[in-house]
């Protein structure tokens, strides 16, 4: 009864999911017509509705192009590990209290080895090909993506010293009365501003950079295999835009305490709220901002984020520990 139980919770989030993935190359596409004062997609379906299944069909149907020399095996696994690590990590996401798939008490320990295994994936796409332009796309997403860990997992242990726990549920209720945004603002923008080169999007989208790498480390890539990195790459959009709720926004909490303190609430609808103003932020910032050079984007990690992360993390211990508010542990 338990494994159909957890089935059955798999079902309920996963479907979801792929549908919003699916959905979201949509909004994108049309969010950026707006910006751009074009339609977007308008013609398959209605309002261009049906254009994430057409395009879904078109690359299951395409042919599956493999370099001869390539490594076959790690060819073929690495999108596969791809999208199932960026699947993984929503083991651990909340919509509500008591409403997610596993409750751990390191939930942020294993959000950071989720994200961390994820650069294997990428560097095995790059070599596998046994092409110089994937190899040299993967090894600048390594470098970037292990870069921005560094400073992301800094500013979680500022959220970690104010929560209190490693636990997802205790993070979100810790914020009952005020949420982490404020009194650790600049923890905030540093974290969503290190979520878009972890995730490698604009204007940090240089392991992708079509004028000098002809689209990175999945060149060779075609079909479903190219797919499978298309929909982890969105998938990552999503759960990073989730983290940063969970982190800084209260997750599922309302922004009216009162209401938090009532037996029923919005809770869903709170969280897909503010998970769906920080997805708009990640496509407005594609919109906005051209592609920054790739000494510049190693520059902002280790001479801007890094010292101000772990003086942040500091600053925040030493007024905890000053206004005896180090939550115990």
């Amino acid at each position: 009864m338990n494994y159909l139980t957890e089935t059955i919770k798999l079902l309920i989030i996963f479907i979801p999911l792929l549908l919003s993935v699916a959905y979201l190359t949509l909004a994108e596409r049309k969010i950026l017509g707006l910006m751009q004062n074009r339609k977007g997609p308008a013609i398959v379906g209605p309002w261009g509705l049906i254009q994430p299944i057409a395009d879904g069909v078109k690359l299951i149907t395409k042919e599956l192009v493999v370099p001869n020399q390539a490594n076959k095996f790690l060819f073929f696994i690495a999108p596969i590990i791809t999208f199932s690590l960026a699947i993984l990590g929503w083991i651990i996401i909340g919509f509500d209290k008591g409403v997610l798939i596993s409750d751990l008490d390191v939930g942020v320990l294993y959000f950071l080895a989720i994200s961390g295994l994820s650069i294997y994936a990428i560097l095995l796409s790059g070599w596998a090909s046994n092409s110089r332009y994937p190899l040299l796309g993967a090894i600048r997403c390594a470098a970037q993506m292990i870069s921005y860990e560094v400073a992301i997992g800094l500013i979680i242990l500022s959220v970690i010293l104010c929560a209190g726990s490693l636990n997802i549920s205790d993070i979100v209720l810790s914020q009952k009365y005020i949420w982490f945004f404020l009194p650790l603002f600049p923890a905030a923008i540093m974290f969503f501003i290190s979520s878009l080169a972890e995730t490698a999007r604009a204007p940090f989208d240089l392991t992708e950079g079509e004028s000098e790498l002809v689209s990175g480390f999945n060149v060779e890539y075609s079909s479903i295999s190219f797919a499978l990195f298309f929909l982890g790459e969105y998938s990552n959009i999503i759960l990073m835009s989730c983290m940063m709720t969970i982190f800084f926004l209260g997750g599922w909490l309302s922004p009216f305490v009162f209401i938090n303190l009532q037996l029923f609430s919005l809770a869903p609808f709170w969280f897909f709220l503010k998970s769906a103003i920080f997805i708009l932020i990640f496509i407005w910032s594609r919109a906005s901002f051209p592609r920054i050079r790739y000494d510049q984007l190693m520059a902002l990690l280790w001479k801007s984020y890094l010292p101000i992360s772990l003086g942040f993390f500091v600053f925040t211990a030493g007024i905890l520990i000053g206004f005896n508010g180090v939550p115990p542990f």
